[in-house]
Protein backbone atom coordinates (compact mmCIF):
# COMPACT_ATOMS: atom_id res chain seq x y z
CA UNK A 1 0.00 0.00 0.00
CA UNK A 2 1.01 3.58 -0.65
CA UNK A 3 0.35 6.62 1.15
CA UNK A 4 -0.82 9.86 -0.61
CA UNK A 5 -1.08 13.43 0.11
CA UNK A 6 -3.05 14.73 -2.82
CA UNK A 7 -6.22 16.63 -2.40
CA UNK A 8 -8.83 16.75 -5.05
CA UNK A 9 -12.47 17.14 -5.24
CA UNK A 10 -13.01 15.13 -7.72
CA UNK A 11 -15.59 12.60 -7.99
CA UNK A 12 -15.11 8.87 -9.70
CA UNK A 13 -18.86 8.61 -10.88
CA UNK A 14 -21.05 11.02 -12.54
CA UNK A 15 -24.15 10.30 -10.23
CA UNK A 16 -21.52 11.43 -6.91
CA UNK A 17 -23.38 14.39 -5.47
CA UNK A 18 -27.01 12.79 -6.07
CA UNK A 19 -25.79 9.83 -4.04
CA UNK A 20 -24.21 11.86 -1.81
CA UNK A 21 -27.41 13.80 -1.20
CA UNK A 22 -29.27 10.76 -1.27
CA UNK A 23 -27.08 9.43 1.58
CA UNK A 24 -27.41 13.26 3.42
CA UNK A 25 -31.02 12.72 3.11
CA UNK A 26 -31.06 9.01 5.22
CA UNK A 27 -29.09 10.26 7.73
CA UNK A 28 -31.36 13.23 8.43
CA UNK A 29 -33.96 11.15 8.79
CA UNK A 30 -32.03 9.32 11.53
CA UNK A 31 -31.72 13.19 13.06
CA UNK A 32 -35.10 13.94 13.06
CA UNK A 33 -35.99 10.98 14.69
CA UNK A 34 -33.22 11.18 17.72
CA UNK A 35 -34.36 14.96 17.86
CA UNK A 36 -38.32 14.58 18.50
CA UNK A 37 -37.84 11.65 20.95
CA UNK A 38 -34.80 13.43 23.50
CA UNK A 39 -37.63 16.34 23.40
CA UNK A 40 -40.14 13.72 24.42
CA UNK A 41 -38.39 11.71 26.77
CA UNK A 42 -40.33 14.03 29.52
CA UNK A 43 -43.54 13.00 27.92
CA UNK A 44 -42.96 9.12 28.55
CA UNK A 45 -41.38 9.98 32.15
CA UNK A 46 -44.65 11.42 32.62
CA UNK A 47 -47.47 9.15 31.12
CA UNK A 48 -45.56 5.93 32.13
CA UNK A 49 -43.64 6.48 35.28
CA UNK A 50 -40.37 5.68 34.00
CA UNK A 51 -37.13 6.25 35.80
CA UNK A 52 -34.35 8.31 34.52
CA UNK A 53 -32.12 5.08 34.00
CA UNK A 54 -35.79 3.37 32.39
CA UNK A 55 -35.31 6.54 30.10
CA UNK A 56 -31.81 6.14 29.41
CA UNK A 57 -32.36 2.28 28.45
CA UNK A 58 -35.20 3.09 25.75
CA UNK A 59 -32.88 5.76 24.56
CA UNK A 60 -30.56 3.57 24.56
CA UNK A 61 -32.15 0.89 22.31
CA UNK A 62 -31.81 3.75 19.89
CA UNK A 63 -28.44 3.36 19.65
CA UNK A 64 -27.53 -0.21 20.03
CA UNK A 65 -29.74 -1.30 17.64
CA UNK A 66 -27.94 0.90 15.32
CA UNK A 67 -24.48 -0.95 15.54
CA UNK A 68 -26.39 -4.54 14.38
CA UNK A 69 -27.43 -2.89 11.38
CA UNK A 70 -24.41 -1.41 10.62
CA UNK A 71 -21.72 -3.72 11.19
CA UNK A 72 -24.01 -6.87 9.92
CA UNK A 73 -24.57 -4.37 7.27
CA UNK A 74 -20.97 -3.23 6.86
CA UNK A 75 -19.90 -6.81 6.02
CA UNK A 76 -22.68 -7.14 3.29
CA UNK A 77 -22.81 -4.31 1.27
CA UNK A 78 -19.55 -5.28 -0.67
CA UNK A 79 -21.24 -9.11 -1.44
CA UNK A 80 -24.80 -8.11 -1.91
CA UNK A 81 -24.58 -4.34 -2.78
CA UNK A 82 -26.18 -1.55 -1.36
CA UNK A 83 -29.01 -0.90 -3.04
CA UNK A 84 -30.46 -4.17 -1.02
CA UNK A 85 -29.23 -2.29 2.43
CA UNK A 86 -31.75 0.75 1.06
CA UNK A 87 -34.60 -1.12 0.90
CA UNK A 88 -34.03 -2.95 3.90
CA UNK A 89 -33.52 0.14 5.78
CA UNK A 90 -36.63 1.86 4.15
CA UNK A 91 -38.82 -1.41 5.21
CA UNK A 92 -36.93 -1.04 9.38
CA UNK A 93 -38.07 2.55 9.11
CA UNK A 94 -42.15 2.22 8.50
CA UNK A 95 -42.02 -1.02 10.72
CA UNK A 96 -40.46 0.99 13.82
CA UNK A 97 -43.25 3.64 13.28
CA UNK A 98 -45.93 0.89 14.09
CA UNK A 99 -44.25 -0.77 16.79
CA UNK A 100 -43.67 2.42 18.86
CA UNK A 101 -47.21 4.00 18.43
CA UNK A 102 -48.20 0.52 19.80
CA UNK A 103 -47.30 1.97 23.43
CA UNK A 104 -50.86 2.63 25.09
CA UNK A 105 -50.14 2.06 28.79
CA UNK A 106 -47.58 1.12 31.35
CA UNK A 107 -48.21 -2.76 30.66
CA UNK A 108 -46.58 -2.15 27.39
CA UNK A 109 -45.28 1.20 26.67
CA UNK A 110 -41.28 -0.34 27.97
CA UNK A 111 -41.56 -3.07 25.60
CA UNK A 112 -42.84 -1.13 22.82
CA UNK A 113 -40.68 1.97 23.05
CA UNK A 114 -37.90 0.32 23.45
CA UNK A 115 -38.02 -2.20 20.34
CA UNK A 116 -39.68 0.22 18.30
CA UNK A 117 -35.81 2.34 19.00
CA UNK A 118 -33.95 -0.33 18.75
CA UNK A 119 -35.57 -1.36 14.78
CA UNK A 120 -35.49 2.49 14.24
CA UNK A 121 -31.78 2.26 15.09
CA UNK A 122 -31.37 -0.59 12.85
CA UNK A 123 -32.57 1.06 9.84
CA UNK A 124 -30.37 3.87 11.19
CA UNK A 125 -27.47 1.59 11.35
CA UNK A 126 -28.00 -0.16 7.68
CA UNK A 127 -28.23 3.36 6.37
CA UNK A 128 -24.89 4.19 7.72
CA UNK A 129 -23.57 1.27 6.70
CA UNK A 130 -24.39 2.34 2.72
CA UNK A 131 -23.23 5.85 3.46
CA UNK A 132 -19.97 5.61 5.20
CA UNK A 133 -18.17 3.69 2.39
CA UNK A 134 -20.17 4.93 0.01
CA UNK A 135 -19.03 8.42 0.31
CA UNK A 136 -15.45 7.68 1.20
CA UNK A 137 -15.55 5.79 -2.45
CA UNK A 138 -16.76 8.43 -4.04
CA UNK A 139 -14.44 11.16 -2.81
CA UNK A 140 -11.17 9.27 -1.93
CA UNK A 141 -8.75 12.02 -2.07
CA UNK A 142 -11.11 14.14 0.26
CA UNK A 143 -12.67 12.08 2.72
CA UNK A 144 -12.72 14.50 5.51
CA UNK A 145 -14.32 16.55 3.98
CA UNK A 146 -16.96 15.23 1.94
CA UNK A 147 -17.56 12.63 4.99
CA UNK A 148 -18.30 16.06 7.10
CA UNK A 149 -21.30 16.97 4.82
CA UNK A 150 -22.59 13.63 4.59
CA UNK A 151 -22.61 14.10 8.71
CA UNK A 152 -24.25 17.54 8.72
CA UNK A 153 -27.11 15.52 7.75
CA UNK A 154 -27.22 14.26 11.45
CA UNK A 155 -27.52 17.94 13.29
CA UNK A 156 -29.80 19.23 10.52
CA UNK A 157 -31.99 16.32 11.37
CA UNK A 158 -31.48 17.35 14.87
CA UNK A 159 -32.46 21.32 13.99
CA UNK A 160 -35.81 20.13 12.07
CA UNK A 161 -37.07 17.46 14.89
CA UNK A 162 -35.37 19.93 17.80
CA UNK A 163 -37.98 22.56 16.06
CA UNK A 164 -40.51 20.60 15.81
CA UNK A 165 -40.74 19.74 19.57
CA UNK A 166 -40.74 23.57 19.83
CA UNK A 167 -43.20 23.84 18.04
CA UNK A 168 -45.75 21.06 18.82
CA UNK A 169 -44.77 20.83 22.20
CA UNK A 170 -46.65 21.65 25.63
CA UNK A 171 -47.18 25.48 25.67
CA UNK A 172 -46.09 26.21 22.25
CA UNK A 173 -47.24 27.86 19.67
CA UNK A 174 -48.94 24.84 17.82
CA UNK A 175 -49.54 22.63 20.52
CA UNK A 176 -51.42 24.68 22.98
CA UNK A 177 -51.53 23.98 26.75
CA UNK A 178 -50.63 19.93 26.70
CA UNK A 179 -48.88 19.67 23.17
CA UNK A 180 -50.09 17.62 20.35
CA UNK A 181 -49.47 13.90 20.64
CA UNK A 182 -46.00 12.73 20.94
CA UNK A 183 -47.09 10.23 18.70
CA UNK A 184 -47.92 12.71 15.54
CA UNK A 185 -44.53 14.37 16.53
CA UNK A 186 -42.37 11.21 16.09
CA UNK A 187 -44.01 10.06 13.09
CA UNK A 188 -42.14 13.32 11.19
CA UNK A 189 -39.31 11.31 10.69
CA UNK A 190 -41.30 9.65 8.26
CA UNK A 191 -41.30 12.79 5.72
CA UNK A 192 -37.19 12.29 5.12
CA UNK A 193 -37.68 8.76 4.91
CA UNK A 194 -40.05 8.68 2.05
CA UNK A 195 -37.15 11.81 0.42
CA UNK A 196 -34.04 8.92 0.95
CA UNK A 197 -36.09 6.41 -0.84
CA UNK A 198 -37.02 8.25 -4.05
CA UNK A 199 -33.26 9.44 -4.42
CA UNK A 200 -31.79 5.77 -3.78
CA UNK A 201 -33.88 4.55 -6.11
CA UNK A 202 -32.39 3.59 -9.45
CA UNK A 203 -29.35 4.78 -8.97
CA UNK A 204 -25.90 2.53 -10.05
CA UNK A 205 -23.37 2.53 -6.92
CA UNK A 206 -19.44 2.12 -6.97
CA UNK A 207 -17.22 -0.58 -5.52
CA UNK A 208 -14.56 0.10 -2.27
CA UNK A 209 -12.01 0.05 -3.30
CA UNK A 210 -11.02 -3.26 -1.55
CA UNK A 211 -13.84 -4.86 -3.11
CA UNK A 212 -12.80 -3.60 -6.42
CA UNK A 213 -9.47 -5.10 -6.06
CA UNK A 214 -10.72 -8.15 -5.24
CA UNK A 215 -10.17 -8.48 -1.67
CA UNK A 216 -11.90 -11.45 0.19
CA UNK A 217 -13.92 -11.18 3.28
CA UNK A 218 -10.92 -12.46 5.24
CA UNK A 219 -8.49 -10.10 3.90
CA UNK A 220 -10.97 -6.81 4.53
CA UNK A 221 -11.20 -8.36 8.01
CA UNK A 222 -7.21 -8.38 8.84
CA UNK A 223 -6.76 -5.27 9.84
CA UNK A 224 -9.63 -5.06 12.40
CA UNK A 225 -8.45 -8.83 13.55
CA UNK A 226 -8.49 -9.94 17.36
CA UNK A 227 -8.12 -7.10 18.91
CA UNK A 228 -10.70 -5.26 17.04
CA UNK A 229 -13.24 -7.79 17.13
CA UNK A 230 -12.44 -8.18 20.60
CA UNK A 231 -13.91 -4.53 21.37
CA UNK A 232 -17.49 -4.86 19.16
CA UNK A 233 -17.78 -8.64 20.82
CA UNK A 234 -17.54 -7.19 23.97
CA UNK A 235 -20.36 -4.79 23.46
CA UNK A 236 -22.52 -7.34 21.58
CA UNK A 237 -21.79 -9.56 24.80
CA UNK A 238 -22.97 -6.54 26.66
CA UNK A 239 -26.17 -5.89 24.66
CA UNK A 240 -27.20 -9.53 25.11
CA UNK A 241 -26.84 -9.40 28.53
CA UNK A 242 -28.08 -6.06 29.52
CA UNK A 243 -31.16 -5.55 26.90
CA UNK A 244 -31.94 -9.31 26.37
CA UNK A 245 -31.47 -10.29 29.81
CA UNK A 246 -29.94 -13.43 28.72
CA UNK A 247 -27.50 -14.87 31.75
CA UNK A 248 -24.49 -13.38 31.93
CA UNK A 249 -22.70 -16.56 30.81
CA UNK A 250 -24.77 -17.14 27.69
CA UNK A 251 -24.28 -13.00 27.01
CA UNK A 252 -20.29 -13.53 26.84
CA UNK A 253 -20.03 -17.10 25.13
CA UNK A 254 -21.74 -15.97 22.52
CA UNK A 255 -19.29 -12.96 22.28
CA UNK A 256 -15.93 -14.93 22.51
CA UNK A 257 -18.25 -17.38 19.96
CA UNK A 258 -18.25 -14.65 17.50
CA UNK A 259 -14.78 -13.70 18.42
CA UNK A 260 -13.57 -17.09 17.78
CA UNK A 261 -15.07 -16.87 14.24
CA UNK A 262 -13.59 -13.50 13.53
CA UNK A 263 -10.22 -14.99 14.25
CA UNK A 264 -10.93 -18.13 11.70
CA UNK A 265 -12.15 -15.67 9.12
CA UNK A 266 -8.72 -13.73 9.50
CA UNK A 267 -6.59 -16.86 10.50
CA UNK A 268 -6.14 -15.26 14.06
CA UNK A 269 -4.55 -11.98 12.85
CA UNK A 270 -4.26 -9.70 15.70
CA UNK A 271 -5.45 -7.05 13.78
CA UNK A 272 -3.92 -3.40 13.49
CA UNK A 273 -2.89 -1.45 17.28
CA UNK A 274 -3.33 1.71 15.76
CA UNK A 275 -7.15 0.08 14.58
CA UNK A 276 -7.97 -0.68 18.18
CA UNK A 277 -7.05 2.55 19.73
CA UNK A 278 -9.10 4.33 17.13
CA UNK A 279 -11.90 1.67 18.11
CA UNK A 280 -11.56 2.69 21.55
CA UNK A 281 -11.33 5.88 21.34
CA UNK A 282 -14.91 5.90 18.87
CA UNK A 283 -16.72 4.18 22.01
CA UNK A 284 -15.60 6.86 23.70
CA UNK A 285 -16.97 9.43 21.11
CA UNK A 286 -20.22 7.37 21.31
CA UNK A 287 -20.72 7.71 24.97
CA UNK A 288 -20.08 11.97 24.85
CA UNK A 289 -21.36 12.69 21.92
CA UNK A 290 -24.71 10.74 21.07
CA UNK A 291 -25.56 9.71 24.72
CA UNK A 292 -25.02 13.04 25.91
CA UNK A 293 -27.11 14.72 22.85
CA UNK A 294 -30.22 12.20 23.96
CA UNK A 295 -30.12 13.97 27.40
CA UNK A 296 -28.63 17.17 26.55
CA UNK A 297 -32.14 19.08 25.85
CA UNK A 298 -33.57 16.90 28.70
CA UNK A 299 -30.91 18.63 31.22
CA UNK A 300 -30.87 22.03 29.64
CA UNK A 301 -34.56 22.36 29.92
CA UNK A 302 -34.73 21.30 33.26
CA UNK A 303 -32.21 23.43 34.69
CA UNK A 304 -33.93 26.61 33.09
CA UNK A 305 -37.19 25.68 30.90
CA UNK A 306 -38.28 23.61 29.29
CA UNK A 307 -39.18 26.25 26.00
CA UNK A 308 -35.20 26.92 26.39
CA UNK A 309 -34.20 23.63 26.40
CA UNK A 310 -35.80 23.13 23.16
CA UNK A 311 -34.34 26.28 21.40
CA UNK A 312 -30.48 25.19 22.66
CA UNK A 313 -30.89 22.05 21.60
CA UNK A 314 -31.90 23.83 18.15
CA UNK A 315 -29.18 26.32 18.79
CA UNK A 316 -26.22 24.26 19.06
CA UNK A 317 -27.26 22.08 15.82
CA UNK A 318 -27.48 24.74 14.05
CA UNK A 319 -23.40 25.45 14.72
CA UNK A 320 -22.72 21.70 14.22
CA UNK A 321 -24.47 21.79 10.61
CA UNK A 322 -22.83 25.02 10.05
CA UNK A 323 -19.27 24.10 10.45
CA UNK A 324 -19.47 20.41 9.17
CA UNK A 325 -19.30 22.86 6.08
CA UNK A 326 -15.58 23.30 6.99
CA UNK A 327 -13.65 20.91 7.23
CA UNK A 328 -12.16 21.70 4.02
CA UNK A 329 -10.92 25.07 5.08
CA UNK A 330 -9.66 23.69 8.43
CA UNK A 331 -7.83 21.08 6.88
CA UNK A 332 -6.42 23.06 3.88
CA UNK A 333 -6.14 26.61 5.00
CA UNK A 334 -5.47 26.48 8.69
CA UNK A 335 -3.15 23.29 8.25
CA UNK A 336 -4.43 21.11 10.96
CA UNK A 337 -4.28 17.11 10.09
CA UNK A 338 -7.95 15.25 11.09
CA UNK A 339 -6.26 13.98 13.90
CA UNK A 340 -5.03 17.41 15.31
CA UNK A 341 -9.04 18.44 14.66
CA UNK A 342 -10.26 15.87 16.86
CA UNK A 343 -7.64 17.14 19.56
CA UNK A 344 -8.78 20.67 19.60
CA UNK A 345 -12.30 19.51 19.69
CA UNK A 346 -11.86 16.72 22.28
CA UNK A 347 -10.24 19.75 24.47
CA UNK A 348 -13.27 22.08 23.75
CA UNK A 349 -15.39 18.98 24.43
CA UNK A 350 -14.48 18.78 28.38
CA UNK A 351 -14.62 22.32 28.76
CA UNK A 352 -18.06 23.26 26.99
CA UNK A 353 -19.53 20.55 29.46
CA UNK A 354 -18.32 21.66 32.59
CA UNK A 355 -19.48 25.16 31.16
CA UNK A 356 -22.75 24.12 30.34
CA UNK A 357 -22.84 22.52 34.17
CA UNK A 358 -22.69 25.86 35.95
CA UNK A 359 -25.61 27.86 33.17
CA UNK A 360 -27.96 29.89 35.33
CA UNK A 361 -29.12 32.32 32.30
CA UNK A 362 -30.17 31.48 28.70
CA UNK A 363 -27.42 33.94 27.65
CA UNK A 364 -24.59 32.47 29.45
CA UNK A 365 -26.58 28.87 28.45
CA UNK A 366 -25.62 30.19 24.94
CA UNK A 367 -22.20 30.96 25.35
CA UNK A 368 -21.57 27.58 27.21
CA UNK A 369 -23.54 25.23 24.46
CA UNK A 370 -21.41 27.04 21.46
CA UNK A 371 -17.88 25.43 23.31
CA UNK A 372 -19.93 22.29 24.09
CA UNK A 373 -21.25 22.21 20.14
CA UNK A 374 -17.62 23.48 18.57
CA UNK A 375 -16.49 20.77 20.32
CA UNK A 376 -18.46 17.32 19.69
CA UNK A 377 -18.69 18.47 15.42
CA UNK A 378 -16.45 17.09 13.60
CA UNK A 379 -15.82 14.11 16.30
CA UNK A 380 -17.97 11.49 14.36
CA UNK A 381 -16.85 11.86 10.39
CA UNK A 382 -13.53 13.11 11.28
CA UNK A 383 -12.89 9.29 13.08
CA UNK A 384 -14.66 7.91 9.94
CA UNK A 385 -12.52 9.43 7.72
CA UNK A 386 -9.27 8.64 9.58
CA UNK A 387 -10.20 4.71 9.48
CA UNK A 388 -11.18 5.19 5.59
CA UNK A 389 -7.90 7.03 5.03
CA UNK A 390 -5.18 4.51 6.95
CA UNK A 391 -6.74 0.97 6.43
CA UNK A 392 -8.16 1.10 3.01
CA UNK A 393 -8.12 -2.63 2.33
CA UNK A 394 -10.72 -3.06 5.19
CA UNK A 395 -13.62 -2.10 2.26
CA UNK A 396 -16.55 -0.75 4.49
CA UNK A 397 -16.09 -3.03 7.63
CA UNK A 398 -13.57 -1.28 9.58
CA UNK A 399 -15.42 1.79 8.74
CA UNK A 400 -19.09 0.17 9.77
CA UNK A 401 -17.69 -1.31 12.72
CA UNK A 402 -16.51 1.75 13.99
CA UNK A 403 -19.92 3.15 13.42
CA UNK A 404 -21.18 0.14 15.27
CA UNK A 405 -19.22 0.46 17.85
CA UNK A 406 -19.86 4.16 18.80
CA UNK A 407 -23.57 3.31 18.47
CA UNK A 408 -23.55 0.65 20.35
CA UNK A 409 -21.59 2.44 23.41
CA UNK A 410 -23.63 5.40 23.33
CA UNK A 411 -26.63 3.27 23.95
CA UNK A 412 -25.13 0.85 26.35
CA UNK A 413 -22.87 3.24 28.10
CA UNK A 414 -23.37 6.68 27.15
CA UNK A 415 -27.24 7.27 27.40
CA UNK A 416 -27.86 4.51 30.19
CA UNK A 417 -24.58 5.64 32.12
CA UNK A 418 -26.00 9.61 31.93
CA UNK A 419 -29.18 8.37 33.39
CA UNK A 420 -27.75 6.06 36.21
CA UNK A 421 -25.80 9.92 36.73
CA UNK A 422 -28.40 11.59 37.15
CA UNK A 423 -30.82 8.89 39.33
CA UNK A 424 -27.40 9.03 41.80
CA UNK A 425 -27.11 12.40 41.88
CA UNK A 426 -30.26 13.73 42.01
CA UNK A 427 -31.34 10.86 45.03
CA UNK A 428 -28.02 12.14 46.70
CA UNK A 429 -29.01 15.72 46.86
CA UNK A 430 -32.89 15.14 47.94
CA UNK A 431 -31.78 12.69 50.83
CA UNK A 432 -29.58 15.56 51.86
CA UNK A 433 -31.27 18.10 51.63
CA UNK A 434 -34.79 16.86 52.80
CA UNK A 435 -34.98 13.12 54.43
CA UNK A 436 -39.23 13.42 53.85
CA UNK A 437 -39.19 14.38 50.74
CA UNK A 438 -36.51 11.54 49.56
CA UNK A 439 -38.86 8.94 51.04
CA UNK A 440 -42.10 10.52 49.07
CA UNK A 441 -40.65 10.56 45.84
CA UNK A 442 -37.67 7.80 45.17
CA UNK A 443 -38.34 5.34 42.85
CA UNK A 444 -39.10 2.28 43.74
CA UNK A 445 -36.38 0.30 41.97
CA UNK A 446 -32.65 1.32 42.09
CA UNK A 447 -30.71 1.76 39.13
CA UNK A 448 -27.69 -0.17 37.86
CA UNK A 449 -24.84 0.43 35.40
CA UNK A 450 -21.88 -1.57 34.84
CA UNK A 451 -19.79 -1.86 38.46
CA UNK A 452 -20.93 0.61 40.02
CA UNK A 453 -23.14 0.45 43.29
CA UNK A 454 -26.93 0.70 43.00
CA UNK A 455 -28.55 3.91 43.19
CA UNK A 456 -31.64 5.57 43.86
CA UNK A 457 -33.30 8.16 41.67
CA UNK A 458 -36.30 9.85 41.81
CA UNK A 459 -40.22 8.66 40.62
CA UNK A 460 -40.39 10.24 37.12
CA UNK A 461 -43.86 10.60 37.57
CA UNK A 462 -44.00 11.76 40.97
CA UNK A 463 -41.09 14.50 39.47
CA UNK A 464 -43.17 15.00 36.76
CA UNK A 465 -46.30 16.31 39.11
CA UNK A 466 -44.23 18.40 41.30
CA UNK A 467 -42.08 20.15 38.24
CA UNK A 468 -45.86 21.35 36.56
CA UNK A 469 -46.45 23.14 39.86
CA UNK A 470 -45.29 27.20 39.78
CA UNK A 471 -42.35 27.59 41.68
CA UNK A 472 -44.11 30.34 44.24
CA UNK A 473 -46.40 27.52 44.82
CA UNK A 474 -44.46 24.21 44.89
CA UNK A 475 -45.12 22.87 48.93
CA UNK A 476 -41.37 22.50 50.72
CA UNK A 477 -41.03 18.60 49.30
CA UNK A 478 -41.71 19.82 45.88
CA UNK A 479 -38.95 22.40 45.82
CA UNK A 480 -36.90 19.89 47.25
CA UNK A 481 -37.29 17.76 44.66
CA UNK A 482 -36.90 20.01 42.09
CA UNK A 483 -34.04 21.82 42.92
CA UNK A 484 -32.36 17.88 43.40
CA UNK A 485 -33.24 17.14 40.12
CA UNK A 486 -31.40 20.11 38.90
CA UNK A 487 -28.51 19.13 41.27
CA UNK A 488 -28.08 16.10 39.98
CA UNK A 489 -28.32 17.76 36.20
CA UNK A 490 -24.95 19.63 36.63
CA UNK A 491 -23.36 16.88 38.61
CA UNK A 492 -23.87 14.43 35.51
CA UNK A 493 -22.57 16.86 33.23
CA UNK A 494 -19.50 17.97 35.27
CA UNK A 495 -18.97 13.61 35.12
CA UNK A 496 -19.73 13.48 31.41
CA UNK A 497 -16.64 15.74 31.11
CA UNK A 498 -14.26 13.13 31.88
CA UNK A 499 -14.49 11.13 28.77
CA UNK A 500 -13.64 14.13 26.36
CA UNK A 501 -10.68 14.88 28.63
CA UNK A 502 -9.69 11.39 28.03
CA UNK A 503 -9.98 11.56 24.59
CA UNK A 504 -7.79 14.41 24.44
CA UNK A 505 -5.07 12.46 25.88
CA UNK A 506 -5.63 9.79 23.12
CA UNK A 507 -5.72 12.65 20.35
CA UNK A 508 -2.45 13.97 21.05
CA UNK A 509 -0.59 10.68 21.52
CA UNK A 510 -1.72 9.96 17.61
CA UNK A 511 -0.84 12.79 16.52
CA UNK A 512 2.79 12.34 18.05
CA UNK A 513 2.76 8.84 16.41
CA UNK A 514 1.91 10.29 12.98
CA UNK A 515 4.72 12.90 13.63
CA UNK A 516 7.14 10.48 14.52
CA UNK A 517 6.05 8.72 11.03
CA UNK A 518 6.42 11.39 9.08
CA UNK A 519 2.77 12.98 9.48
CA UNK A 520 -0.80 12.20 8.16
CA UNK A 521 -1.22 10.97 4.94
CA UNK A 522 -3.85 8.84 3.38
CA UNK A 523 -3.22 4.98 2.28
CA UNK A 524 -4.14 3.59 -1.02
CA UNK A 525 -3.94 -0.44 -1.80
CA UNK A 526 -1.48 -0.81 -4.61
CA UNK A 527 -1.48 -3.74 -7.62
CA UNK A 528 -3.86 -6.02 -9.22
CA UNK A 529 -6.98 -7.83 -7.24
CA UNK A 530 -3.90 -10.71 -6.95
CA UNK A 531 -0.96 -8.80 -5.66
CA UNK A 532 -3.48 -6.61 -3.21
CA UNK A 533 -3.75 -10.74 -1.11
CA UNK A 534 -0.12 -10.13 -1.01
Amino acid sequence: MTEDSTISNEAIVPNAKRLLWAGFMAILAAGVGFAIRGGIFANWGADFGFTGAQLGAIGGAGFSGFCFGIVIGGVLCDKIGYGKLVILAFACHVLSAFVTFAATDKSNAYNMLYWGMFIFAYANGTLEAVANPLVATLFPHNRTHYLNILHASWPAGLILGGAAGWLMGADSMLGGKDGINWKIQLALYLVPTVAYGFMFFGQSFPKSEASEKGLSLGEMFKDVGILGGAVVCFLVAKFFNDALQLPQAVSYGIGGALLVAVGVITRFSIGSVLLFVLFITHALVGAVELGTDGWIQNITGNILTPGEGKILFVFTSSVMFALRFCADFIEKKIGLSPVGILLVCATLGCVGLNLVSGIATFGGALLALTVYAVGKTFFWPTMLAVVSDRFPRSGAIAISIMGGIGMMSAGLIGSTGLGYAKDRFAGEALQTANKAAYEQYKAEKPSKFLIFADATGLDGAKLGEAQKVEAAKRTPEQKAAAEASIAGDRKTLVADSAIPATMAVIYLLLLIYFKSIGGYKAVHIEGTSAEAKH
